[in-house]
């Protein structure tokens, strides 16, 4: 018994003493505009593997999306988490968030070009496997990865958490090439039901691949633990509604890399 222990032991000491999880800040741009990006993956996973870009909520990147970057890596796969605002431009608060983020939801050939940015970096990485290529996004990420589908992107598949997925061109629905996946709170007054109808009717006019799950009694923000617990302000985390959403996005991303 003993033995078979110590066997188990070592086995567990060689599968885990090595992983080691390498991260580091990226600086790249976009036109003249300086962007600063966070790159995650694990180096104890030899060659080329899969490459998923994040996009992150609208108060700009920060911790909540490095650490679905991290999450990524640890599951094997090369992340990048993308910058659309701009070095040094991180909102303070949700009203600055606001105005922000509202550049983008006015021009989305800026927000496009910017996630093309993003997606560009992590294309070129050498560890990148440049024929599985995948992004996913929260809040107004999640947005902005539509978009990026919107634009023709030669990419697997997008997947959106709690994103706001009107847009002021539908037609470019018809570039898609990528599968969609949307996640959405069936209490979400961000999105209200006329856009996740026109949405439906977007994809379906165009054709695409596409998914939609929605979750009942979530509210906006569903994933971000620091949402709160209160769903009456319109933003509050609800934990069954994240854990299922990540199953679901990882038995995704497996398909669309098969």
């Amino acid at each position: 018994m003993k033995y078979l222990l110590s066997i188990i032991f070592i086995l567990f000491l060689a599968t885990n003493v090595h992983a080691k999880l390498h991260t580091e800040t990226i600086e790249y741009k976009e036109g003249d505009t300086v962007l600063e990006g966070y790159l995650a993956y694990d180096d104890a996973i030899k060659g080329k593997r899969p490459g998923v870009m994040v996009v992150h909520e609208w108060t700009g990147l920060g911790p909540y999306v490095k650490k679905r970057a991290n999450q990524l890596a640890k599951l094997g796969y090369i992340a990048f988490a993308a910058d659309i605002y701009g070095k040094g431009v991180r909102p303070k608060d949700h009203e600055e968030a606001a105005k922000v983020s509202g550049i983008y939801f006015k021009d989305r050939s800026l927000m496009r070009a910017r996630a093309k940015a993003g997606m560009q970096v992590l294309k070129n990485h050498e560890l990148t496997d440049k024929s599985h290529l995948a992004a996913m996004g929260y809040c107004f990420g999640g947005t902005t990865v539509l978009e990026l589908a919107r634009s023709g992107a030669d990419i697997a598949g997008v997947a959106s958490f709690h994103g706001a997925i009107a847009t002021p061109n539908p037609d470019d629905a018809r570039n898609i090439k990528a599968k969609v996946l949307v996640f959405h709170g069936s209490e979400d007054t961000f999105v209200p039901q006329e856009a996740v109808l026109a949405f439906q009717n977007e994809m379906r006019k165009a054709g695409v691949d596409w998914q939609m799950v929605i979750f009942g009694g979530a509210v906006h923000s569903f994933t971000v633990p620091e949402a709160g617990n209160d769903p009456s302000k319109g933003m509050a985390y609800n934990e069954k509604a994240d854990k299922r959403s990540w199953e679901m996005m990882k038995l995704f991303l497996k398909e669309i890399f098969r």
